[in-house]
């Protein structure tokens, strides 16, 4: 959680002191200290919104995004009001599960699970109904689920597979020609290979790794999650032309994605 180190730095882009800052938010000055040196480990709601308030920040962007990577100026319009430099709106709190010792399980959205997910995903009770697991080959500093994906349309991985995939927060960062878990608005689950689009169009394109499957475009404003796709799970044995229709597909997408690049100019 990146709070505490938040209000301090945008404390400090404001050039205020901690006397000046606190006088404005109305707390007291050893208050905000204590929010700003950590000793207030879990800060109250009332508290959140105050910053919130103050600074122009969704409390999703002071909890969740270390602010001090951003430019200047995504940090001049998050500033000035328009916290939508990711994800082409506000950000939500992910919900998320613990086990006992408060490390980040990594749920299962199992294919008899996904139909709920679709309008459950930002519902910490159904979150906690999810399968769950832990996996130490993981880092610990980052948020895993794991995705069944159905249908042939990302072969050689094949049909039932499990999708282990990473949460990404600032959508700016899909790279084209990756593999991402998106949660759609009218889809719900899909498995498909982006091509980034959002800052200039405000969309993505998804390939299918099976080229039986056409190419489309959706609008960011659609989208409702996106995870890295990093690992699967699988009892199926991928057939052995699979490495060589894996590259002609990725050679397809990469003369697609270069010809529409042509065509905006």
């Amino acid at each position: 959680m990146h709070f505490n180190s938040n209000i301090k730095f945008l404390r400090n882009r404001k050039g205020l002191t901690q006397e000046a800052a606190a006088a404005e938010i109305n707390l007291s000055r050893s208050t905000l200290n204590s929010y700003e040196n950590g000793s207030v480990v879990n800060p109250t709601l009332e508290a959140l919104q105050l910053f919130s308030d103050y600074y122009k920040t969704s409390i999703d962007t002071l909890i969740r995004v270390d602010l001090s990577k951003l430019s200047g100026i995504k940090l001049d319009e998050m500033e000035s009001g328009n916290d939508t430099f990711i994800r082409g709106s506000k950000l939500r709190v992910l919900a998320t599960t613990v086990d006992e010792k408060n490390k980040e399980n990594i749920e299962v959205v199992h294919l008899k699970a996904a139909a709920g997910y679709k309008n459950g995903y930002a519902d910490p009770d159904y979150i906690k109904k999810l399968p769950s697991f832990q996996l130490p080959i993981l880092f610990n500093d980052r948020k895993y689920r794991m995705f069944q994906i159905s249908g042939d349309s990302m072969l050689p991985i094949p049909d039932k597979s499990y999708v282990i995939a990473e949460y990404l927060e600032n959508w700016f960062e899909i790279k084209d020609g990756s593999a991402y878990v998106i949660l759609t608005r009218d889809e719900g689950i899909v498995f498909k290979i982006a091509i980034n689009q959002i800052k200039k169009r405000k969309r993505m394109i998804l390939h299918s790794l099976n080229q039986f499957y056409k190419p489309y475009e959706i609008n960011v404003t659609d989208v409702r999650e996106v995870w890295k796709f990093c690992n699967f799970i699988s009892n199926e044995i991928p057939y052995p032309a699979s490495r060589d229709e894996l590259l002609k597909s990725i050679s397809v997408i990469e003369y697609e994605v270069g010809a529409m690049k042509q065509r905006l100019g």
